[in-house]
C-alpha cells in the first residue's frame, strides 16, 4: 500500500523538521523534507530567526522589515522561525559555547510553543520530529510531547560509527598517554591519529562540540529513527556492521536536485551568499575534463603561505583552475604576479555556484577542504578529489577518499598543517595524469551511478524513505 492510497483520510501526518541557521545544516533537512513531501507526507521546518533575516527576508517583502513572521511556506514546505535569544550579530559572534548554550535555553521553549500552536490540532497529526546533531535537545521536546524523534546525520556513516564507538567506550582512543594509537573499528581501514575527527582526539580544544555529541551519543535511546545523509552501496562494510549495534537508514545522497539529473528551479535549497554564474560562461570555454576545481568551504581560511604554495603548483601545473576565495578587504589575496600570469587560464573568484560547477564536463578534479555536502556534491558528479582536511569530520573523510571510494589523494600536512606548493603539484598530476589518474575516474564514475540509483525509484535509499513513511501512516510495523 503506498502513502498516496491515504489521502482520503481526514487526519494530516505531518513530520517537523527541526535545525538551526546554519546552510549546510538547513538545505540537506529540506531535501530530505521535499522527499518526504513528495511520498504524501505534511512537511514543516523549525529554525532560527536568523534565516528568515539572511535569506527570506529579501524574497518576501524586499527586506525592508524587520519584523520575523511565523512561518512562510517555500516549495510546499512551512518553515517556522524561532528566536535563539539573541539580539544582534555581535551577541551571536561572542563566542560559540554562548551562542550553543543561547539555543539550548531559548529554543526548547519557543519549539514547544510552535508545536502547541500549529501541531496539537485535531486534524492533524505530528507523527515524528527529525532533528540533526546541533540540536540534541529536540529530542527531549519530542519526547515530552510523546511524539517519536529521529535524527539526521548529515555527515558520512563512518562518522556515526566512530563517534558511537567513542562515546559509548566501545574501542580504545588516542590519549594524552598514547596519542599516536590506532583505531581498528569494523567495516573501515585502519585509523591512524592523522585519520580522526578531531572531537575524539585528546588535543581536542572544542568542549562544546564534545559535550553535544557526547549527549546525542549517549542518548540514542531517545531516537527512534536514525537517518544518514549517504547510500548504502558508497558505506556497504561500515551500514553492515553498523547494523549489529545501532541500524542507520541511508537516505541520501540528499543533494541538489540538478546534480541527480533534475530541473534545478525545483531545488528547496537556500543560498546564504550570493554566487556569481561568471565562471559558467569561463567553463564553456574549456576543454573536457582539463580544470581543477579549488574550494575550501565558507569556514576554513587560509594563511597566505599556504595560498601562495597551492598558487604556485596551480602555476607550474599548466592546467586551467578555477579557485574560489572569499573577498577580504574587497582584494583577492594572492600574488598579482600569479594573477596576472595565469590570467589566460585561471579564475579566482569569491563564490560560484558549486553544483552546477561540479557537473560541467570541463571540470576534471576538485581539491576540496573534505567538508561532507561538498563531498557529497563531488562524488554524484563523479569527480576525482584531492582532500586537504583541517578539522572535525574533515581528516575522516580524507581516508574515505582515499582507501574506501578510491577516488582520489590526501595531501601530506607537516606538523603545522601546512602542505608545500611540491606537495599539491605531485597530487595534481597523480589525479589528472599519473598512472592512478583512470582509476580514480572510473571509480568517481561508478559510484556517480551507483548515488543516482540509490535515490531513484526503488533504489536502496528511496526504500527506505517509503518504508519510514509508510511505518509512519500506519501501513506497516518496522521494527528498528
Amino acid at each position: 500500500m503506498s502513502s498516496s492510497d491515504n489521502n482520503n483520510n481526514k487526519e494530516e501526518v505531518h513530520v517537523l523538521l527541526v535545525a538551526f541557521s546554519a546552510q549546510g545544516h538547513i538545505n540537506p533537512l529540506l531535501r530530505l523534507g521535499k522527499s518526504l513531501l513528495n511520498k504524501g507526507l505534511h512537511v514543516s521546518l523549525a529554525t532560527t530567526d536568523l534565516l528568515y533575516h539572511r535569506v527570506f527576508k529579501y524574497t518576501t517583502n524586499g527586506g525592508d522589515s524587520s519584523t520575523v513572521p511565523t512561518s512562510i511556506t517555500t516549495n510546499g514546505i512551512q518553515v517556522f522561525f524561532f528566536s535563539d535569544g539573541f539580539q544582534t550579530d555581535e551577541e551571536r559572534k561572542a563566542g560559540l559555547d554562548n551562542y550553543m548554550e543561547g539555543i539550548a535555553k531559548y529554543g526548547p521553549i519557543n519549539l514547544s510553543n510552535i508545536i502547541k500552536n500549529h501541531f496539537l490540532d485535531a486534524s492533524k497529526k505530528l507523527a515524528c520530529i527529525i532533528n540533526n546533531p546541533f540540536v540534541p535537545w529536540v529530542a527531549d521536546i519530542a519526547a515530552e510531547f510523546n511524539i517519536p524523534c529521529a535524527c539526521f546525520w548529515i555527515q558520512p556513516c563512518a562518522l556515526f560509527a566512530i563517534y558511537y564507538s567513542f562515546y559509548n567506550n566501545l574501542n580504545n582512543f588516542p590519549t594524552l598517554a598514547d596519542p599516536d594509537m590506532s583505531v581498528k573499528l569494523p567495516g573501515l581501514p585502519l585509523l591512524q591519529t592523522q585519520d580522526l575527527p578531531s572531537f575524539v582526539l585528546p588535543s581536542n580544544p572544542f568542549g562544546t562540540f564534545t559535550k553535544l555529541l557526547s549527549s546525542v551519543f549517549k542518548g540514542m535511546d531517545k531516537l527512534k529513527w536514525v537517518f544518514v545523509n549517504s547510500f548504502y552501496e558508497l558505506e556497504k562494510d561500515i551500514i553492515d556492521s553498523m547494523s549489529q549495534v545501532f541500524p542507520i537508514i541511508t537516505v541520501g545522497p540528499v543533494v541538489p536536485v540538478s546534480l541527480l539529473g533534475g530541473d534545478e528551479n525545483s531545488d528547496v535549497g537556500i543560498e546564504m551568499w550570493k554566487p556569481q554564474d561568471s565562471c559558467m560562461e569561463w567553463l564553456n570555454h574549456k576543454p573536457d575534463s582539463s580544470v581543477i576545481y579549488i574550494s575550501f568551504g565558507s569556514l576554513t581560511v587560509l594563511s597566505s603561505e599556504q595560498k601562495e604554495s597551492i598558487a604556485e603548483a596551480l602555476k607550474k601545473s599548466h592546467h586551467p583552475f578555477l579557485w574560489v576565495i572569499k573577498e577580504e578587504n574587497e582584494e583577492l589575496p594572492l600574488p598579482k604576479e600569479f594573477l596576472e600570469e595565469t590570467k589566460d587560464r585561471g579564475m579566482v573568484i569569491p563564490w560560484c555556484p558549486q553544483t552546477k560547477v561540479l557537473a560541467h564536463p570541463a571540470v576534471a578534479c576538485f581539491l576540496t577542504h573534505c567538508g561532507w555536502n561538498s563531498m557529497l556534491e563531488a562524488i554524484i558528479a563523479g569527480k576525482p578529489m584531492i582532500g586537504y582536511p583541517k578539522w572535525t569530520d574533515q581528516p575522516t573523510n580524507a581516508k574515505l577518499i582515499t582507501d574506501v571510494f578510491h577516488t582520489g589523494v590526501r595531501l601530506k600536512q607537516d606538523s603545522d598543517g601546512f602542505v608545500s606548493s611540491e606537495e599539491v603539484e605531485k597530487a595534481i598530476q597523480q589525479v589528472l595524469q599519473g598512472p592512478t589518474s583512470e582509476e580514480f575516474k572510473n571509480n568517481a564514475e561508478e559510484l556517480k551511478r551507483a548515488g543516482r540509483e540509490a535515490v531513484a525509484r526503488g533504489g536502496s535509499s528511496d526504500r527506505n524513505i517509503q518504508s519510514f513513511v509508510d511505518e509512519i501512516l500506519g501501513n506497516k510495523t518496522i521494527d528498528h
